[in-house]
């Protein structure tokens, strides 16, 4: 798992990505986080060994499950109070979509970024091995 500059790995942008979609959108529905959940989110920190494969198949199944609950949403309960956490901080259900869209959005480009580092840091020790 390649950490450049002590980044967080590719790993943790999918897990972390797709982990949030679900807790997001589980928050959105008005419900809370399940045990199976919290503890994903603590896994989180300490991604396991996966794939480039698995991590994609991961995240694309996270999104698709995403944008079925979004496509069933009544738009008439877009502006319903939700909260968040064991703090309950009020949001929106449409302030929480949001959020999800733009998270998701975020961990993405840090995942983009981060491998045009990698390869442009192993390039260079690919040549080196020649």
């Amino acid at each position: 798992m390649r950490r450049p500059g002590g980044a967080a790995s590719i790993a943790f942008h999918v897990q972390h990505a797709t982990g949030s979609l679900d807790r997001l959108f589980t928050y959105a529905r008005g419900a809370r986080l399940n045990a199976e959940q919290k503890a994903a989110f603590l896994a989180e920190a300490d991604p396991a060994a996966r794939s480039g494969r698995e991590l994609l198949g991961l995240f694309e199944a996270g999104v698709d499950k995403a944008l079925a609950e979004l496509r069933a949403i009544d738009e008439a309960t877009l502006t319903e109070p939700r909260f968040v956490g064991r703090a309950q901080l009020p949001s929106t259900r449409l302030g929480l979509i949001f959020h999800a869209a733009e998270h998701t959005q975020r961990h993405a480009g840090q995942v983009a970024t981060t491998i045009k580092v990698v390869t442009a840091v192993r390039e260079p020790e690919q040549q080196a091995a020649r």
